[in-house]
């Protein structure tokens, strides 16, 4: 399916409160109450939670929860790898250990000038690690990555996807690399972008992460489009404006699927919320912000900002305000959204 599309484009707290959070109760990439205590172990030195977080999520083949572990551990381990080094140095023959390293290794380099020529050194390690991993496509999903910021071609990622998607063929990780590698490969392939996720969407079971892969495309879309689709002047061809909105609508779907201020949610629904916004649906992304509750994660903002909180409570109090000032429908605008008013291109 990859090699079509790169063809064409080549040519826990669970809170059950539904009540909207104020400014301080917001909260910055919270972990959930599994990962909590890893990281706060963590902070003290010791690796032992983190180990048995991760090495239950591989005995549970829970492979989107061992993926957003995996990084926001690697994460923690940018300010703070103390702790790492001595669980690779006390336990060499942990899998987990070597997953957080990689995973941590990919996003250092990814910063630096060097980017490219740091991680084509890198590939090789972060792929054999890969193929020695077994059933979990989790590593795979770092060497994706790696290869996208080495600027693999296409035959080299297309090897790296075949072999990620043979271990678990509906991994969102491994997807979302997928289509960020399409989507650098061709800046204008959007069409090819949402062909990639759509189909991946319907071949998924219902309650597969990947099928918010759409809306994912849609904010790569959205993002290379840089203005408000909504606007007078440079909106999307009517046919893609369908998809966008069809994007939306899956992901709205998937949202209603979980409780309110669920903070395993929270991310899907940040990323919903933003492209609602841009999509001029500001009644819709008013009730996703609303059922976000605390629960802020750095993406989507922090690609248009280095203070993605305040970026948050600014298009959040901007979507309430436009909702609170908008007149009564009357029939016009997105059958869906019930929209009565537009955050403008400066304001999110």
């Amino acid at each position: 399916m990859l090699r079509a599309f790169l063809r064409t484009a080549a040519t826990r707290a669970r809170s059950r409160t539904s009540r909207p959070a104020q400014d301080d109760d917001v909260l910055l990439d919270a972990p959930d109450d599994r990962l909590a205590p890893a990281l706060l172990a963590a902070a003290r030195g010791e690796h032992t939670p983190a180990a048995g977080l991760l090495a239950g999520t591989r005995e549970d083949a829970e492979w989107e929860h061992r993926d957003r572990y995996t990084t926001r551990l690697a994460a923690f381990s940018r300010s703070r790898s103390e702790w790492l080094e001595t669980w690779r140095a006390t336990a060499p023959e942990d899998p987990g250990a070597p997953l957080v390293a990689a995973r941590l290794a990919v996003a250092r380099h990814w910063d630096s000038p060097d980017r490219a020529e740091l991680l084509r050194g890198l590939v090789p390690a972060v792929t054999a690690a890969a193929e020695a991993a077994g059933p979990d496509p989790v590593p795979w999903r770092t060497a994706l990555d790696a290869a996208r910021g080495a600027g693999a071609g296409h035959a080299e990622f297309e090897r790296l996807w075949g072999q990620a998607v043979r271990r678990s063929p509906h991994h969102y990780g491994c997807h979302v690399a997928a289509l960020e590698y399409l989507a650098a490969a061709s800046p204008g392939a959007h069409r090819e972008c949402l062909d990639f996720a759509e189909t991946a969407a319907q071949d998924a079971p219902e309650d597969a992460l990947v099928r918010a892969l759409p809306l994912r495309a849609a904010f790569t879309c959205l993002r290379a489009a840089g203005a408000d689709v909504g606007a007078a002047t440079g909106a999307p061809p009517r046919d893609l404006r369908v998809r966008l909105d069809a994007a939306a609508d899956r992901a709205v779907a998937l949202s209603a699927a979980h409780p309110a201020a669920d903070p395993w949610a929270a991310e899907l629904r940040n990323l919903l919320a933003y492209v609602l916004v841009r999509l001029d649906r500001l009644a819709d992304a008013a009730e996703q912000l609303r059922l976000t509750g605390p629960y802020v994660t750095s993406f989507p903002w922090d690609r248009e900002t280095d203070d993605p909180l305040g970026r948050f409570l600014q298009v959040r109090a901007d979507v309430r305000a436009a909702v609170a000032a908008a007149p009564p429908r009357t029939g016009s605008g997105h059958p869906r959204s019930g929209r009565g008013g537009r955050v403008g291109p400066g304001d999110h």
